[in-house]
């Protein structure tokens, strides 16, 4: 992030800098037991409460400023309408994008388990042509087709073999309990990878918008990117650990953390070019970005971190992130 450089020669540099802090954040799965839940949730807590006060002073308030001296009184028109298309798009991405994902991986994510304390005891990721030698099962949890636990022709057959049905009940009990767990898990590495293509893009309004508004700084849009990248770091967090957790080798895991920040460059570049060369459409890029990010705050960070009853640091790591990023903003920008 250099001044007076060329917006979008800014925009990648910002990007590459919130990529490296994802990264940096996804390491962490090297030094730390994947049962850190408490330190997960602080982190989560703090990635909500920077998320959303870097909303509001570096997107929603210069987009009102930018609205209110094209539409007046009808300021609020542009702002909401880019704000409710940011939250909708993400929403529609969480319906849609999980679709194409494989399926199969919930047959990964039941043979182990995120609560076992003894990690060697974890069986091996198997590959999905050996569950072809037994069959399975659909069952509907809520709305979800989830595969139940096949069960092998080899080892129940239909004579001299009693099964008790209350440990039978149990363990498709617990089976289920770890698909649903590994389906959110899922979800929240596409949430994460998919709301950081409207971070990317915020970086890129950013800098694509200095000088369009009194607002519109450098100062703002360096807060912008350094904030988005302090939120990067429990994100790459939140998906290298937990897959640790369900038993996947930690270089693994940390390949995959990173990997959820590589679309940020993409989308950062892409806003700052559509801001330059199309202007009107500001207000609306600016709100667009702040609704998308709000709504991952209320619908995944919020909700991942009180999980595991460790709401109060949650919501300690929030305030702690919220009061960082607004005193930067109001104080440097």
């Amino acid at each position: 992030m250099i001044p007076d450089r060329d917006p979008v020669l800014q925009s990648l540099l910002a990007s590459l800098f919130t990529w490296g802090v994802t990264a940096l954040g996804a390491a962490l799965v090297f030094v730390l037991p994947s049962n850190s839940k408490k330190i997960l949730d602080v982190s989560l807590g703090f990635a909500a409460g920077v998320m959303t006060a870097a909303s509001f002073w570096s997107l929603l308030a210069p987009a009102i400023e930018i609205a209110e001296s094209k539409f007046e009184q009808w300021a609020f028109v542009p702002v909401a309408i880019g704000f409710a298309v940011g939250a909708g798009f993400v929403e529609l991405s969480d319906h849609f994008i999980p679709n194409c994902v494989n399926t199969e991986l919930s047959i990964i994510g039941a043979i182990t388990s995120q609560d076992d304390p003894n990690p060697h005891s974890r069986r091996p990721e198997r590959s999905l042509k050996d569950e072809d030698k037994v069959s399975s099962q659909r069952y509907r949890v809520g709305s979800s087709e989830l595969r139940h636990r096949p069960t092998s022709s080899r080892m129940i057959h239909n004579s001299n073999i009693e099964v008790d049905s209350g440990v039978a009940q149990n363990s498709e009990e617990s089976y289920s309990a770890h698909t649903v767990s590994w389906r959110r898990l899922m979800l929240l590495i596409t949430a994460v990878t998919v709301h950081n293509i409207p971070e990317g893009l915020s970086v890129g309004v950013g800098f694509g918008s200095i000088g369009k508004t009194k607002m519109a700084t450098y100062e703002k849009a360096f807060n912008l990117a350094l904030g988005i990248g302090l939120q990067n770091f429990p994100e790459g967090l939140a998906v290298s650990l937990p897959l640790a957790g369900f038993g996947y080798p930690k270089w693994k895991a940390f390949l995959y953390g990173q990997l959820s920040g590589m679309v940020e460059p993409v989308a950062a570049i892409a806003g700052a070019g559509l801001v330059i060369m199309m202007e009107p459409i500001l207000p609306y890029a600016l709100s667009f970005a702040a609704g998308a990010m709000i709504y991952v705050v209320f619908d995944s960070l919020i909700h991942e971190a009180g999980r595991n009853g460790n709401e109060k640091l949650a919501s300690f790591g929030a305030v702690l992130g919220f009061l960082i990023m607004m005193c930067m903003d109001v104080g440097l920008g």
